[in-house]
């Protein structure tokens, strides 16, 4: 692991780091916020997981996270959103390819050698965050954003108990059934439907239900409400098998970072009541 970048913020270091990622046969950078308590103990971990064509920095840069993630003692890991480099395969479409993991493990062809980011973020990179810094790897819990937030509650259904807590920003919460997703499951699984329901937290939560609320914050003018996030679908879904769910629309605000840094404590808040509770 090499740290590329590092700068003291609200009484804890905020760092950037490169490593060789033997799951996604590339070079992978990511972000870690660590609050002042490092210095005493080992603290709970919360993982953002964002959006397309993001990296590390949008969170870190525009989220508004640190004052909070540091007053109450959480670390704060963002990786990026997918396997990059001259020898990974990309699309030039914004929603496809370098930017756009979508947090699955890809069977297509010439997808499947890299595209592995459940898999990063389940295995790999807990790993070396257990190793190079003060967590407490047994508080763990996660949030994100759009395609993040898809990402952050697939993974959490998918692997109940893991995490203690789960919320997102607009999530993308049924991926099988709007065009972002289904251009990207046909991508990277291929045509055959019944595999993109493994990825898609719909179908997921009638299957497995977490013993936590999920909260789910959304701004009502969001430009991709109708057409690519349909948060209803999710909260019948969750009424359907009894899943606690906490959905705010939010009047007013979009999809930007602006709608996220708004709310931003609210979250932090809700994770940091269940790593220390």
């Amino acid at each position: 692991m090499e740290t590329v970048s590092e700068w003291t913020c609200f009484g804890g270091d905020l760092s950037v780091h490169d490593h060789d990622s033997e799951t996604l046969d590339c070079s992978m950078r990511f972000a870690v916020f660590e609050p002042p308590q490092t210095s005493e103990e080992p603290v709970p971990v919360l993982w953002y997981l964002s959006g397309l064509t993001c990296t590390w920095a949008n969170v870190m840069e525009k989220g508004g996270l640190q004052r909070k993630a540091s007053e109450l003692g959480v670390m704060i890991v963002a990786p990026d959103t997918s396997p990059r480099g001259d020898k990974v395969p990309d699309d030039e479409a914004y929603d496809f390819g370098q930017g756009a993991g979508f947090y699955l493990t890809a069977t297509e062809k010439p997808w499947e050698k890299h595209f592995r980011m459940d898999q990063y973020i389940m295995e790999e990179l807990p790993s070396i965050i257990r190793s190079n810094f003060a967590a407490d790897m047994r508080r763990q819990s996660i949030f994100g954003h759009s395609m993040g937030g898809h990402g952050a509650l697939t993974l959490a259904l998918k692997n109940p108990g893991h995490f203690r807590s789960v919320s997102a920003f607009s999530p993308i919460v049924a991926p099988t059934q709007v065009p972002w997703g289904q251009k990207a499951f046909k991508g990277y699984l291929g045509d055959d439907e019944a595999a993109w329901k493994a990825y898609d937290a719909c179908e997921l939560v009638r299957k497995q239900q977490l013993d936590t609320t999920i909260l789910i914050d959304q701004g009502e003018d969001d430009q991709f409400l109708d057409e690519q996030l349909k948060p209803r679908l999710f909260e019948e879904a969750c009424r359907e098998v009894g899943q606690p769910l906490a959905i705010r629309m939010r009047p007013g605000y979009d999809h930007s970072y602006y709608f996220i840094s708004t709310f931003m404590d609210d979250h932090i808040m809700h994770h940091a009541k269940a790593l220390y509770g």
